[in-house]
Parts: C-alpha cells; structure tokens; sequence
C-alpha cells in the first residue's frame, strides 16, 4: 500500500472519530429552549454578527425585535432591510457619548429604549431579540445590570436574545449560553481610511 493510501486511510479514520464525538453530542443534547448569546469582544463584527442572526431567524419565519443603543443618527442599512420584514426597531437615536457629552440626556434615551426592551421580553410572540450595544449601558450605569439581569431571567422560555458590545459584564458572561468573543487582528480606520458604506455600516 502507498503512503498515499496511509494518508488517506489515517485521515479517514480521524474524519470518523470526529463525526462520532459530534454525533454523540447532538443525541446527547435534548434540552429545548430560548437562547441567551453575549457577542463581546475589541474587533468588528459584533452589531453585523447579531444582525446576521436576526436575518437567518427571518428567514426562518421567527419574529425579531430589535433594540439599538448608542448608535441610530445616521442611515443603517440592516435597519433600511430588516423593517420592511416586519422587525421592530426601537433606537436610542442620540449617537455616540462623546458625541453628546451629556450624561443626563443619555440617560434618558438609553432609559426610554430599555422600557421598550422589558416589554419585549415579556412578550412571547417575539422569539429573537437584539439589543444591540446593552454592554456600554450597563458599563455606563445608564441601565441597571439588575435589571437586565431580572428581565432576562425572566423572558419566555423559548426567546432568545443577543446582546453585543464591548466589555461585557462578568453576570452577562456568566449568563449566556454562548459567548463569542470578536478580536481585533486589523482595522482599515487605523490606517486612515474612511468607513465604506454597505460594509462597514
């Protein structure tokens, strides 16, 4: 027998072992219910990674929500899509802090888009929410992490949610079901050129 034949009988072999361990795995896992994933992270991606989420949901006929914070006074091209497929959008709408530099303001906008996100928790007809950014409104103290943390203890049992931005909370880490963490190799910004409409927002 060549080593070629070796070759390809040994990668066989290992191809099997894997496809056993992960078969076993999916027999094993018999739970059923909403999801909590916790995107978080230095790098790109995380708004595009829950955004992309949502869609396949869509695609999937589910019914989405969409909470956005801290972004929302320019054009976005998810939210141009995803509204005219009946996703609910609620947006804080007033850019970014440093932009502001009014706390109190702040406060109020990540508070009037926070009520709206209780009630969609409670609400067992949405089955996948976004709130896209919660991380730097609980870091901020704009939004009570006990509270996040009661609202979704207590959401119906087969919503799922996904909540992304930097410095996650230890609580929102510990809570998830699934974290990703999104790190940044390299970024076009840094070296001086501008945002890209369609790929960057």
């Amino acid at each position: 027998m060549t080593s070629e034949s070796h070759k390809h009988e040994r990668h066989q072999a290992r191809q099997q072992k894997v496809k056993q361990q992960v078969d076993a795995k999916v027999a094993a896992a018999q739970d059923e219910k909403g999801l909590l994933l916790v995107i978080t992270g230095n790098g790109k991606g995380k708004s595009t990674s829950g955004f992309g989420t949502i869609t396949r949901a869509i695609g999937h006929g589910l019914t989405c929500s969409v909470a956005q914070f801290i972004k929302g006074t320019w054009d976005n091209g998810e939210r141009n899509l995803l509204e005219k497929l009946g996703v609910e959008f609620q947006v804080m709408a007033t850019g970014f802090t440093w932009e502001t530099q009014d706390k109190e303001l702040d406060t109020q906008a990540a508070q009037k888009v926070w009520q709206e996100c209780k009630r969609m928790l409670k609400d067992d007809s949405i089955d996948v929410i976004l709130l896209d950014e919660l991380t730097y409104m609980v870091s901020y103290g704009y939004i009570d992490l006990e509270e996040v943390v009661d609202a979704l203890s207590n959401r119906p049992p087969m919503q799922s949610v996904i909540i992304t931005g930097r410095g996650a909370h230890r609580t929102l880490i510990e809570m998830a079901d699934t974290v990703s963490e999104v790190k940044n190799v390299k970024h076009a910004f840094d070296s001086g050129i501008k945002a890209l409409k369609g790929v960057d927002w």
